[in-house]
């Protein structure tokens, strides 16, 4: 039996947080670069993930939000802006806040960026069919 190395640890707790946040979709992307640059699916488990996201002090939806925040904020990130908001909804985000979040980078980082969130936000709700106007009320 292999011996367990904080490597090792990193990638198990990387491959947890990436299968409870993002499921399929952050599968994925990890697939999707095995082939052309294995070195960056690395990076997002071991780092992203099992070192950045699985830290103590916030929670997964917490850690969503802001990335959600930050990717909104980019305004050049749709496709990982769709995964995260993806995963704000896995980890029990309410649509709710994913929207009024993004709705907040309309301040920071412009209308057009917030308006591609919101954008990208129906999108996913759309996908799973999320009414965001009646979701979490009531």
């Amino acid at each position: 039996m292999a011996s367990q190395t904080p490597e090792n640890d990193r990638r198990a707790r990387g491959e947890a947080a990436l299968t409870e946040i993002a499921g399929g979709a952050g599968r994925n992307v990890i697939d999707s670069l095995r082939d052309i640059a294995p070195e960056l699916a690395d990076w997002i488990l071991d780092f992203s993930y099992g070192d950045v996201f699985s830290r103590p002090g916030l929670d997964y939806c917490t850690r969503e939000l802001a990335t959600v925040a930050a990717l909104t904020a980019m305004g050049n990130a749709q496709p990982q802006l769709k995964v995260h908001i993806g995963g704000a909804l896995n980890v029990g985000c309410e649509p709710a806040a994913i929207i009024d979040v993004i709705l907040q980078m309309a301040v920071y980082a412009g209308f057009p960026s917030a308006l591609n969130g919101v954008a990208a936000a129906r999108e996913v709700f759309d996908d799973r069919g999320i009414d965001p106007r009646v979701a979490g009320k009531g």
